[in-house]
């Protein structure tokens, strides 16, 4: 954008180039969906992602923003990821889904009839390292289109009604793309709206959320959401959300292979003693527990003292380095105030309201004797007047 290479603007060009861009993005017909158009024009370079700024940010024109989404070239496939059973037919569903959408949509006839919700959206909800990000990746992957991932922190904005227009800016930029737009941690821009709209900011994030449903609602493409805390989630996503994939914890044959995906076959030197199926069975966590075990398994056994090319990878590097991430865990759920939030017995319970009775009781006849005592001292006084 012009005003990013030559500086300071007055408000006037600001606004001109805002205009040009937001122009620009409409100036192309948006690609079918399943068009297998997976070049973007020419004409759309990275730069414009970013989404556009108010006229008073254009005098910081020389320092330049985070682009709104990072667009991701498909490297891995669900070759490199290992989940259930149960997850793994949900998300070959959904694959099977995005693949029979012509079908269904065009020589079905069902597109004529339902105008609206013709795209994909899926809910990838589950526990922290399941796989949900690496299995968005390969769906894009296997669709031969890129990712776009939404950086929250670009698209929220100070300034009232930027946040929803930014949110706009996303479907169009994925549709221009042919791209499939990837929202992790889904729950900070999906949440529930709030009924209290009193404040300036309860109203802006309930407006993002209404323009989020209608872009979904409209946007012919595929879309994925990944959460933690699905439960967040406004209760109208659950229409326009076309299949909602859960990502359960592994178990001990998936654990076990998920163990030996994280090793590099030629180059990691493993001792002897390693025996993934006794780590599988001893800990049950989830994948990214098991890649963060094996980083730091690797980094003790590279920091023990001796030549490199004597180095080994122990069991006991394993078993100690899951040992810190667990840990790591339970320090993570700690919370101060637990012996504050923690219920009393009954009978202290019983106590402590009997001693707030008594104590009432000693206030209010103190009160009363106080009062009393005015009052005659009051009608003292007005007899002493009206004797004189």
């Amino acid at each position: 954008m012009r005003h990013e290479r030559t500086g300071l603007l007055d408000d006037s060009q600001a606004r001109k180039s805002s205009t040009a861009l937001s122009l620009h993005w409409h100036e192309s017909p948006l690609p079918l969906f399943g068009s297998g158009e997976c070049t973007p024009p020419a004409r759309f370079v990275h730069s414009e992602h970013r989404m556009p700024s108010p006229p008073v940010l254009s005098f910081f024109g020389r320092f330049r923003a985070r682009p709104a989404v990072d667009t991701i070239t498909p490297v891995r496939s669900f070759e490199d990821v290992i989940l259930p059973p149960a997850t793994r037919r949900m998300l070959d569903s959904a694959l099977a889904q995005v693949h029979n959408h012509a079908l269904i949509f065009g020589r079905w006839g069902l597109g004529e009839r339902h105008s609206t919700g013709l795209g994909l959206a899926f809910n990838f909800a589950g526990p922290p390292g399941t796989g949900k990000t690496i299995c968005a990746e390969a769906i894009a992957g296997a669709l031969g289109k890129k990712l776009l991932s939404v950086n929250y922190a670009e698209v929220e904005s100070m300034w009232a009604g930027e946040t929803p227009k930014n949110v706009a800016a996303l479907f169009r930029n994925a549709a221009e793309e042919d791209a499939v737009l990837f929202f992790d941690e889904a729950d900070a821009i999906a949440a529930r709206r709030s009924m209290a709209t009193g404040s300036p900011y309860q109203r802006e994030s309930n407006t993002t959320v209404n323009v989020l449903l209608r872009e979904l609602e409209g946007f012919n493409g595929v879309v994925i959401f990944a959460t933690n805390l699905a439960a967040n989630f406004d209760p109208a996503f659950e229409r326009r959300i076309r299949t909602h994939v859960r990502f359960e914890m592994p178990g001990a044959a998936e654990r076990e292979r998920i163990w030996r995906v994280q090793i590099h076959p030629m180059y990691t030197p493993l001792a002897e003693d390693v025996d993934f199926a006794a780590l599988a069975s001893q800990f049950a966590v989830s994948g990214g527990d098991i890649k963060n075990a094996v980083l730091k398994a690797a980094a003790a056994a590279a920091a023990e003292p001796g030549p490199n090319s004597a180095k080994q990878i122990h069991q006991r590097h394993f078993v100690v380095g899951m040992e810190e991430v667990v840990s790591a865990r339970q320090v993570m759920q700690q919370s101060l105030f637990a012996a504050a939030d923690t219920p009393p017995p009954p009978d202290a319970m019983l106590q402590a309201f009997q001693a707030a009775e008594h104590r009432y009781q000693r206030t209010a006849t103190v009160s009363l004797g106080v009062a009393g005592m005015a009052l005659v001292a009051a009608l003292v006084a007005l007899g002493v007047m009206i004797a004189r």
